[in-house]
């Protein structure tokens, strides 16, 4: 189009040089006739256009993308004696032509709704174990725990050459250390039922989570030389193979469950059958394990050439590392670095001891041992030599309460958090302080009124004994005696020595 222009500024343009460009941009000879009048319109001395100040970006923002809030203090400020306001569709055409949509999305619903506007880059084709990536994610499902519905937590590792599931730990509550480290191992292990793929990966992305960062995932991973990459906060599209598995098993796995909490809601915001049954914790585990099994072998995905992610890994030549069982469990420990000794009782660990049957012998009497746990699961132990290194064995609680004195203990502490919150909500209805609906500016008048004998009835039943020690007269009016109570004389002030001289000296001179 440059081009014709440049041909129309030095003479007529003729139709065979409009349909040569038609022909080649193949479109027809009157869009090209549009094009360069469109051309020749713009480059013609006219009107200066209008284009947005740092002044109206400022309101724009100030009014969150609000194009109309904006034009509205336009026109009051030109009304007021400002300079003119354009009309509203010269400044919306200003505010598409100088802020790209993802701005423009940005100011309206922030930075996420602008990431949905941008172009990631895809990292290059690498081959297995070459890197992983890890995340939880929170199920939207509600399942039974112990008669509680409660969503439980996923924690899982990927392979990104393959996206096969590596391994995983689902956990009822909020996920900690202890869930990654479970699934570290499912992941790293090749045998039944975690394999066959799996290894030791070169490098590990994690987010900024607390648990993923924690000493003891640091040093699992340290020991087995993998690095792991902390990315930044509030970044997922740098970890886009685990974001997308999060969306895949939200999408086609729980919505497909009981009491999937994202379901479509009716006009009451409830769901179309509230009072479905949930599942029982240990099947939604089972559910899942089978759900990873069909994404593992049995679904094609495109960008692994139509190929599973398991025949994609078992088709990738690339040497596995693999750990022993024994080593794989004992390295993903926790360890506080202590020594300790074996005496009579046991081994002590957290004010509690610990014993074990290979502990019989006058070969382990005074030994000096370090432990080693599974964060959370401070029923057993694991002991080594303190000097060696070497494993010596598994040690279980000494005095380890029984199922029924364990649940007993729990419905107490239910029992009391209940009425706890029984009594809080009681005492913060009492506070509710209603007021009435305004129609014009006026301060807010407080509803609620009570009379003298209704004040004092709570005051009475709240125990106001400590109020009427503190308040002042006037304030709250003490109350009538009790019956049979002799109220005091006013006492006549007692004369002093001096004054009492000066009596008996003047009665004498009178006498």
């Amino acid at each position: 189009m440059r081009r014709l222009a440049a041909l129309a500024a030095e003479g007529p343009v003729s139709r065979e040089q409009v349909a040569l460009v038609a022909q080649g941009a193949r479109v027809s000879d009157r869009t090209v006739w549009r094009w360069l009048a469109q051309v020749e319109q713009s480059a013609s001395p006219g009107r200066a256009q209008f284009t947005l100040d740092a002044a109206i970006q400022e309101r724009l923002v100030f009014w969150r993308g609000n194009v109309t809030a904006v034009h509205r203090e336009l026109v009051d400020a030109a009304a007021a004696g400002g300079p003119p306001a354009p009309s509203l569709r010269t400044l919306q055409r200003a505010v598409h032509e100088a802020l790209s949509p993802g701005e423009q999305a940005g100011l309206r619903r922030g930075e996420r709704a602008a990431r949905l506007h941008d172009v990631f880059l895809r990292r290059p084709a690498t081959h297995r174990n070459a890197a992983w990536e890890a995340d939880h994610v929170e199920a939207s499902v509600e399942v039974d725990v112990e008669g509680r519905l409660i969503k439980p937590w996923v924690t899982w590792f990927v392979d990104c050459a393959t996206n096969v599931v590596l391994g995983l730990a689902v956990t009822p509550c909020a996920p900690s250390r202890e869930s990654v480290l479970a699934a570290l191992r499912a992941a790293i292990a090749v045998d039944e039922p975690y394999g066959p793929a799996g290894g030791l990966p070169t490098l590990l992305r994690v987010d900024r989570g607390k648990d993923f960062l924690s000493t003891t995932v640091a040093a699992a991973c340290a020991v087995f030389a993998v690095r792991v990459v902390d990315l930044p906060g509030y970044t997922p599209h740098l970890k886009g193979t685990v974001e997308t598995l999060n969306a895949a098993v939200k999408s086609m796995f729980f919505a497909g469950l009981p009491r999937y909490t994202a379901a479509p809601r009716l006009a009451n915001g409830r769901t179309a059958d509230p009072d479905a049954p949930a599942l029982r914790f240990e099947v939604f585990v089972d559910e899942l394990l089978t759900w990873v099994g069909w994404w593992n072998t049995r679904h094609e995905m495109d960008v692994l050439d139509g190929r599973t992610p398991l025949q994609a890994w078992l088709d990738d030549p690339t040497p596995i590392t693999t750990v022993p069982a024994e080593d794989l469990r004992l390295f993903t420990l926790e360890d506080d670095g202590r020594v300790r000794t074996i005496t009579g009782k046991g081994v002590q660990w957290r004010t509690r001891f610990y014993i074990g049957a290979w502990m019989n012998g006058s070969a382990n009497a005074g030994r000096q041992v370090r432990v080693r746990w599974m964060p959370h699961h401070d029923h057993e132990i694991e002991v080594f030599d303190a000097r060696t290194g070497t494993h010596l064995g598994r040690a279980v609680l000494a005095d380890q309460a029984g199922p029924e004195q364990v649940r007993a203990v729990q419905r107490a502490r239910t029992a009391r958090r209940d009425r706890l919150a029984r009594e809080l909500k009681a005492v913060e209805q009492t506070r509710r302080q209603r007021y009435a609906a305004a129609t014009t500016p006026e301060p807010a008048q407080p509803l609620g009124t009570m009379t003298t004998s209704e004040a004092s009835a709570e005051l009475a039943a709240a125990g106001d004994t400590a109020l009427r020690g503190q308040a002042r007269p006037g304030l709250i009016p003490l109350g009538p005696p009790a019956p049979g109570w002799v109220l005091p004389r006013p006492l006549r002030p007692r004369a002093t020595p001096a004054a009492e001289d000066q009596d008996e000296s003047a009665g004498g001179g009178g006498a």
